[in-house]
């Protein structure tokens, strides 16, 4: 684990340089126009910076008296050499933009998670380990086998909001391990597998097979799941996707050519299908010439916990005649985490008033209560 923060840091810093030189020498764009108008001006220094120094042995007996338990031993062995990060924007632990909702996750400090440290019901004896300041979103490591957890488990919590009991949650499973959970994201950003755009790492998953060419043109789609927005009861998988563009350099001058339209097929985990079509895309109709990129992001859901979409775009050449023609879009799959419900609804949950010492007093952990929002709500497949 040393050298794990210090690996996404250096490969940060390494991909930012390299995506600045390619935009000036190509002249292109490569931001999408949501993320251009949503997402805050990344910095890159203040991410790399925003990393805090270890603690001592003796610094993290006292957290886990503090919270009157132990820490596992993989994320105590990660914290002497590394204590989180500042809370800044963006965050250490990846970005998400669309619309008009933006998260970036901030790794936290032991301090600052042992003070989110859980007891009340639903969330009980699980720390925090990010924290987004824009939703209030967390990922929480359970520190003991209770409400249906495994010790160890990371999860982002979900409210169960047809459940009697308030305090009733579902979990999106991230981790088993903190090893696990910390090394994989860590392979993602050395990788490449998660881009980096406007200074931050947004959480977007490229399938190398969704990939499709169509004479000149390439077009390309990744993917992220976002939970803040999702729910498992009732079921509501929110997810959003970012399509590329691209007509080859090499491409003859003649091939220029202009978005007209969209076709979608999109089918359920069920098989169920439904198909869209409409103008442009996000409200634009981009030109494409030898070497130019377009890049746009937009969402859909599903009430099944996976589905796909595939389709085509229709172009026009500048041609006199017009001539249309149909780009290929690959299918793409979309896939929540694995998910768990909570052994409240599994045993017929009720709300006992008489139960108060399960709560916390009012003034406690006031900034991890994480309130599931309401469902999220997007212009789907533009």
């Amino acid at each position: 684990m040393s050298s794990k923060v210090q690996q996404i840091r250096n490969k940060f810093d390494e991909r930012i340089q390299q995506q600045r030189l390619e935009a000036s020498e190509s002249g292109a764009e490569p931001l999408n126009h949501s993320m251009e108008q949503q997402s805050p001006v990344g910095d890159g220094n203040q991410v790399s910076q925003s990393s805090s120094s270890g603690l001592t042995e003796q610094e993290l007996d006292a957290v886990e008296e503090r919270i009157h338990f132990k820490l596992p031993n993989d994320y105590r062995c990660s914290l002497r050499i590394h204590n989180g990060q500042r809370l800044v924007v963006p965050g250490l632990m990846g970005s998400m933009a669309l619309s008009s909702h933006y998260r970036s996750e901030d790794l936290l400090d032991i301090d600052t998670a042992a003070g989110g440290f859980q007891q009340r019901k639903g969330l009980k004896h699980c720390l925090p380990l990010t924290f987004c300041i824009h939703t209030g979103l967390s990922q929480y490591m359970a520190l003991a086998e209770v409400e249906g957890r495994r010790p160890s488990d990371i999860f982002y919590h979900c409210v169960d909001q047809m459940a009697s009991d308030p305090s009733v949650v579902d979990m999106f499973i991230t981790g088993s391990s903190f090893t696990q959970w910390f090394t994989s994201y860590v392979h993602n950003v050395t990788s490449g597998a998660y881009p980096i755009i406007r200074d931050q790492i947004f959480r977007y998953v490229h399938d190398e097979r969704c990939v499709a060419r169509t004479d000149d043109i390439i077009i390309s789609v990744s993917t992220s799941f976002l939970p803040e927005l999702s729910s498992v009861h009732p079921p509501h998988y929110f997810f959003s996707y970012r399509i590329r563009i691209e007509m080859l350099k090499d491409a003859s001058p003649d091939h220029a050519c202009q978005l007209d339209s969209r076709y979608w097929k999109i089918t359920n985990q069920n098989g169920d299908v439904e198909e869209v079509q409409g103008r442009g895309v996000v409200g634009e109709f981009p030109v494409l010439r030898p070497g130019s990129v377009h890049e746009y992001t937009s969402c859909t859901t599903f009430t099944t916990p996976s589905g796909y979409m595939e389709g085509y775009y229709t172009f026009h050449t500048f041609s006199k005649d017009k001539h249309t023609f149909n780009v290929a879009i690959p299918r793409f799959y979309m896939v929540c985490p694995p998910f768990r419900g909570s052994i409240g609804r599994q045993k017929g949950s009720s709300m006992d008033p008489s139960r108060r010492d399960e709560e916390p007093p009012a003034d406690r952990n006031t900034l991890f209560v994480n309130l599931h929002p309401p469902l999220g709500r997007c212009p789907r497949h533009t």
